[in-house]
This record gives structure tokens, C-alpha cells and sequence, in this order.
């Protein structure tokens, strides 16, 4: 099926690529209205244009997926495989790999954990997000401490796999950039120190796919998962794409139709039940076609844009916050590697004598910028990152705490290939001038958010 693409502008990539929500106005409590500026990608990014035409181009034909003759099913069905077809392109996927559509990062994982071979033990880093942290229940779990280089992380792990016993199967878990400093990880690297203990790796790519090509074969590692809703596809669909043998030696994620290929009542009165052995014996249901067409279409806009010249104008924002952060000394940018690693557009701080919900609420409220506070669901790293292990999340108020005193969580600004140059340039002028002048508002705790009293 062919959808037309005009709303992306294949040759303005020095520009933002079209998203939606561009040209909303928000109201801010010291009277008016602002253009909103979205600088929290990485918890979830505007959907692109292009996305959301092309799955606006294929509703009217929507029908079931591997489930009628009719021509909209069939339709469907063709647009559903091509999807993972286009996938596995975007991600360089070997001949081999296997292509499973999930609901997101998280669930592409905790799948995983449930394809995990008996007496595999897990190696994951204490900086993970949650969804690569927490699934491996059923498994022996190493957590790794901190590294604070590229290099100690490669050295951890060798040490942390030279020393397992019984040396049975393995599975590394790490992440692709982190989703609170930014920070690349040396995943090629990691890739090779677990291939040579005889251990295989997943790479949570969450934060790295929407920032950064994404190449299986060239990084080596065994399976990649990320989520459509980061990818500018936010239609609640994710991937797991990698190494087809545990996923097809192990029960089906879920039971139901369409992971199966027979099932035959048995004289004594049980069921008997024939599992597919593609990734359709972990797609049981009716799947998510929208949200995998709408992950298929931001991959191609990505692609057909230039990956490399998104990278590139999204560095220079990068560079462009954190130079206008590094003006005012208050700001103190979290980093576990330092200055001079690479990273993308993820960058977390705290401001001395700020409360940080506080800090962020005014940024939304009188500026009309939403970023994101707290401990971002990788609660072990940031405390990490602030020099503590308490778990009060802080409560929102009057900035009271005294200079240098330690915020208890973070503020985070995240942007991408949609980012307005301008958005950046208020965000930097908004800090300079909370930071300077105060907030224009009191704002107080509601339901565990900090918002403005309007009482």
C-alpha cells in the first residue's frame, strides 16, 4: 500500500522534521497564551507528520490481521508483515532474526525474561531504566555497580562473567543511551565481552533508535528492543528483534489465537495445541496493526530523512544546552562518563536551592515548557548521580533548600529531530531567569505533582 508522504520535506533536514502539537498554545498563569515547547521526548515524542498521515491514510482500510479472506484483511495483513519487514531493515537485522511486535520497551523485555533458557543468569547494570532493571524475576540476577567510564563499564562486566559458576547461559542487559544523562553506552564493546564468556546481550534501545541508527549486525548484539512512542509512533506498539532460538524453544508469551497452529481435543478429554514457530507464537491476539504501521512509517520518515543529518543538527542542540546550562552556575548537569562523552538529546540537573519539581512546574507554568522531574523510572542511578539513597521524593514549595544542598530528584530536558531551534532558546532563557529572579507564582503539592496555587 502506498501512502503519500508530502507533509515531510526531504530537503530541510537542518530544520525540525514536521510533528504534531507544533502550533499548540498553552495558557501560563501570569496571563496569555505561549506555542507549547516539548522538550520531553524521552518519555514520549510528538508523533511526525508524516506518521500520523499515513496511518490516517490506511484507516479507512483497516481489518483484521490473519484472520479473513475479505480484501481489507488481506490488505491488512500485507501492510502488518511489510511493517516487519521494514523494521527489520531499519535495524539491520540478520537473515536469521526474528521480528516480534510488542506494546513497548518494557514488554519486549519482560518478554524476553520469559524466553530466558532454564539456569540463565542475568547481568544488568544498577543505571538501567526500570524496564531493562526489574524484569528478570525468574531469573539469577548479577546487578553490576556504577561504572563511571566507557571502559570501567567493559572492564565490570568481563570481571562479573569470568567469575559465574556454573557457566551456563547468560544474558547482558544494557542500555543503548541512557534515559537520564543521555550518554552512549560502548555497546559494541560490551557485545564482544559477552560473546567472549559466552554470554549473550540485549540492547535496550529505547533512548538510542529515535537518536541514533541502530545496526544488529554491526553492534553484535543479540536482540534489540525499543518502543514505537519514542520513535515519534505513539500508538502503543514496541519491537523485540533479534536471535530467533530462545524465543522459539520457549512458551508462548501469551496463549491465544494466532500463536497457534493447531489445536485438537484429546480423548481424554485435554487439548492439545501446536505453537508457530515464527513471531507469531509471541504475538497472540488480535495485534496492534495502527501502532505497527505507525512504528514501520517512522522508520522509513527517519530513514528517507538522512539519519545522519538528524544526528548532526541534534548535536548542535545538545551543544547549544549545555552551554547555555554551563552559564549559570547554579546548574549542575547529572553525568556518569563526564563532559566530553557523547550523548544525545537527554540531559538531566538539578539547580542549587531549588526544589526541582518546583523548578519544573514554573518552567511549565510560566513559560510554557514541559520537561519532566523526579527520579525517571531509574531510580538506583540517579540517586546514584545525587549523592543519595533517600527514598522522599521531595516535596513541591517555596525553593527553601539552602544553596549547594542536594535536590532530591532531577529535572530532565530531552528533544529530538521535531525540536524547534526556538523551543531551545526559551528553555535556556527560561532557567537564566527562574534561576535570577524567582519563581512569579507559588505553586504547591497536588496528588503528588507540584502545580500552581490558584487559591
Amino acid at each position: 500500500m502506498s501512502v503519500p508522504t508530502d507533509a515531510l520535506d526531504r530537503t530541510s533536514t537542518d530544520r525540525p522534521l514536521p510533528v504534531l502539537g507544533c502550533d499548540v498554545t498553552v495558557p501560563l498563569v501570569t496571563g496569555g497564551e505561549v506555542t507549547y515547547a516539548a522538550l520531553d521526548y524521552a518519555a514520549s515524542a510528538p508523533a511526525l507528520r508524516r506518521v500520523w498521515d499515513d496511518v490516517a491514510a490506511y484507516a479507512p482500510y483497516y481489518g483484521s490481521v490473519h484472520r479473513g479472506a475479505g480484501y481489507l484483511s488481506q490488505l491488512s495483513t500485507d501492510l502488518f508483515e511489510n511493517s516487519r519487514r521494514t523494521v527489520a531493515g531499519f535495524l539491520g537485522c540478520r537473515e536469521d532474526d526474528q521480528v516480534v511486535f510488542t506494546r513497548s520497551t518494557t514488554d519486549s523485555l519482560n518478554l524476553l525474561a520469559a524466553a530466558l533458557p532454564a539456569g540463565c543468569e542475568v547481568f544488568v547494570f544498577e543505571t538501567e531504566h526500570h524496564a531493562s532493571l526489574l524484569p528478570w524475576r525468574d531469573a539469577r540476577v548479577s546487578y553490576l555497580d556504577a561504572p563511571r567510564t566507557p571502559a570501567e563499564a567493559v572492564a565490570t562486566l568481563e570481571r562479573a562473567l569470568a567469575d559465574r559458576d556454573p557457566k551456563g547461559p547468560a544474558l547482558v542487559c544494557v542500555t543503548g543511551a541512557s534515559n537520564v544523562t543521555g550518554e552512549l553506552w560502548p555497546v559494541r564493546e560490551l557485545a564482544a565481552a559477552a560473546h567472549a564468556h559466552g554470554a549473550r546481550i540485549v540492547l535496550d534501545a529505547a533512548q538510542l533508535a529515535p537518536h541514533h541508527p541502530v545496526d544488529i549486525a554491526e553492534l553484535d548484539v543479540d536482540w534489540v528492543a525499543f518502543s514505537g512512542h519514542k520513535l515519534y509512533a505513539p500508538f502503543g506498539s514496541g519491537v523485540l528483534a533479534g536471535r530467533a532460538d530462545w524465543l522459539r524453544e520457549s512458551e508462548p508469551y501469551l496463549a491465544g489465537g494466532g500463536a497457534s497452529r493447531k489445536v485438537a481435543r484429546r480423548a481424554d478429554g485435554g487439548v492439545d495445541v501446536e505453537w508457530h514457530t515464527t513471531a507469531a507464537r509471541h504475538e497472540a491476539g488480535s495485534p496492534n496493526v495502527i501502532g505497527v504501521y505507525a512504528i514501520a512509517s517512522a522508520c522509513k520518515a527517519l530513514t528517507d530523512a538522512g539519519f545522519d543529518r538528524l544526528v548532526e543538527r541534534e548535536q548542535e542542540l545538545v551543544a547549544r544546552v549545555r552551554a547555555g546550562l554551563a552559564e549559570v552556575p547554579e546548574v549542575r548537569v547529572l553525568s556518569l562518563f563526564g563532559d566530553d562523552a557523547p550523548r544525545v538529546g537527554v540531559i538531566s540537573f538539578v539547580v542549587d536551592g531549588w526544589n526541582s519539581s518546583h523548578f519544573a512546574a514554573a518552567l511549565s507554568a510560566e513559560y510554557g515548557i514541559g520537561v519532566r522531574d523526579g527520579l525517571f523510572c531509574a531510580h538506583p542511578l540517579v540517586r546514584t548521580l545525587l549523592g543519595g539513597d533517600t527514598d522522599d521524593p521531595g516535596e513541591c514549595g517555596a525553593p527553601d533548600a539552602g544553596p549547594g544542598e542536594r535536590s532530591l530528584n532531577a529535572i530532565r530536558v530531552s528533544f529530538g529531530a521535531g525540536t524547534p531551534d526556538e523551543h531551545v532558546e526559551r528553555f535556556i532563557g527560561a532557567v537564566r531567569e527562574l534561576v535570577r529572579d524567582g519563581a512569579r507564582w507559588n505553586y504547591r503539592t497536588e496528588d503528588g505533582r507540584c502545580v500552581p496555587d490558584r487559591g
